[in-house]
């Protein structure tokens, strides 16, 4: 879906319900655009609203800014899943490289240290970036109260009504609850708790074989806790092309993940010190208990609403949760409210939401924005990465699309080869009849940052051929990505 470019005018509209909220309260902030939630989202809408001019504040009733994301999700989870890999290297690798360490052992409590270090300077970078551009951080829980008014909870005690001309919710979401298990954040927990954990537990049972739980899982299971994945599909890695999930799982599993996937959960109970899970197979119904000393559950997020006061103006949720969108300009119901992130449809991914509240912000400003839902990249920042963009080919094969596919292996690369760290492969899909890039797939080192080229490539329509054409730096990762390109309309050169 591409947002549209052109805007219906609205100003008599906006105008007089501008003037009425005026009237309503004399004593109320007055801003051009607030923004609820400070997340990826919200707090880079807030920026590039003040950017643009607008006055501006944003309503985050954290203590620190920055969101799910910034705090309990996407950046301490990747400060754990280094450190826990370098762990690993230096355990099983170091030796063979000619690097003698000596033992090698955890020193948890830093390495959570370490990981709080990078969450604190980038909240605080944050700040910093509010004040530089002059957003003002109302520190509360708000409510919606009309089209331009919120009433807002204040963290320090009492509350205060703030209007604008324009509102965008930006509140993210939630972990998804599971019937059966009450989460303590210690036995039964969620991301925030997986990120947290005082000990390494000795056998970690994980819900939900997606982003979250596989990422999670292989901390601990670095870190020396036997890890289960239980999963209801029969592959992992939801949206995942069946290939590269496939060779994902056998990779993880060389690691000592184990896999029950094609099973379904149906309670927990925890007895000793302990949690049982109990399971069946989907297919088969067979049952039997799994035993764990820690249950993640990363069965999915959920939209959060709680206490916003959608109902007080009249905004609905679709049967998801999802805050509803009324046009392609990310209003809501009521004009002079707009919606971004995962609170509405869409992945649930930082940097979607991100590009969402610059364009929702650009729509206000000068009516036209621009989101290109066919080209957000999706990234498994585990070891071997798995990033993704586009179309996989399960999916051109419902849609009825001739294509061709090229690839390469990290094997036949030679930056790979040097590091010995040369496990995957890049997987182009192209257009069979005019070679424009219509997926990227690839499993291996450096994926997350080698996809940006894919993107790059098909924002812009680029073919196989342009990329290949394209004269990469060696060497490096990247040629593997040319090479895949070059197979898809022609034949590799090292393959």
């Amino acid at each position: 879906m591409l947002c549209s470019l052109v805007s219906t005018p609205r100003v008599a509209a906006r105008s007089s319900v501008w003037r009425f909220a005026r009237a309503y309260s004399s004593s109320a902030k007055e801003y051009d655009t607030l923004v609820i939630g400070a997340g990826p989202g919200g707090y880079v809408a807030a920026i590039k609203a003040a950017q643009l001019g607008q006055k501006t504040a944003c309503i985050e009733k954290r203590d620190t800014l920055g969101g799910t994301c910034l705090n309990v999700g996407c950046i301490p989870s990747k400060a754990m899943l280094n450190n826990s890999h370098l762990f690993h290297e230096a355990k099983h690798s170091f030796a063979k490289r000619g690097i003698d360490v000596g033992e090698v052992k955890l020193n948890l409590p830093q390495l959570l240290s370490d990981k709080d270090k990078a969450v604190t300077g980038l909240t605080r970078g944050i700040e910093m970036l509010f004040k530089k551009n002059k957003v003002d951080w109302i520190k509360g829980a708000a409510t919606l109260k009309s089209a331009n008014q919120v009433d807002v909870a204040l963290n320090s005690g009492g509350s205060e009504s703030v209007t604008a001309k324009n509102i965008i919710i930006a509140t993210g979401s939630e972990p998804s609850p599971f019937p059966g298990f009450e989460i303590d954040e210690r036995q039964i927990i969620t991301s925030t708790g997986a990120l947290a954990l005082e000990k390494v537990p000795e056998k970690m049972i994980v819900i939900g074989g997606g982003v979250i739980g596989l990422e999670l899982g292989s901390v601990w299971s670095r870190l020396g806790s036997e890890v289960t994945v239980v999963e209801y599909l029969p592959a992992i890695g939801a949206g995942m092309d069946a290939e590269l999930a496939k060779a994902f799982q056998r990779s993880l599993s060389k690691q000592g993940i184990k896999f029950k996937t094609s099973t379904k959960v149906i309670d927990s109970e925890k007895r000793d010190g302990r949690v049982f899970v109990n399971v069946e197979g989907a297919k088969n119904g067979k049952r039997e208990t799994l035993e764990a000393d820690v249950v993640l559950l990363s069965i999915g997020r959920r939209p959060y609403t709680e206490g916003l006061g959608l109902e007080n103006v009249g905004i609905t949720v679709d049967s998801r949760g999802r805050v509803e969108m009324a046009d392609e300009q990310f209003r809501t119901a009521v004009s002079s409210i707009r919606v971004i992130g995962d609170v509405t449809a869409g992945p649930m991914l930082a940097h979607k939401a991100e590009e969402e509240g610059i364009a929702a912000v650009e729509h206000i400003t000068n009516g036209h924005g621009h989101v290109n839902y066919n080209v957000i990249p999706s990234v498994i920042y585990t070891h071997p990465e798995v990033a993704w963009v586009g179309k996989n080919e399960q999916q051109l094969k419902e849609e009825g699309i001739k294509f061709r596919v090229g690839s390469f292996p990290f094997a036949a690369n030679s930056r790979a080869k040097t590091i010995d760290d040369a496990e995957g492969m890049v997987k182009i899909i192209t257009d069979a009849e005019t070679d424009r890039i219509l997926g990227a797939h690839i499993i291996g080192p450096n994926a997350g940052e080698m996809i940006a080229e894919a993107c790059l490539a098909m924002e812009y329509g680029g073919s196989a051929e342009d990329v290949a054409r394209t004269c990469h730096a060696h060497p490096t990762m990247s040629e593997a990505f040319k090479e895949a390109c070059m197979s898809a309309y022609a034949k590799p050169i090292h393959f």
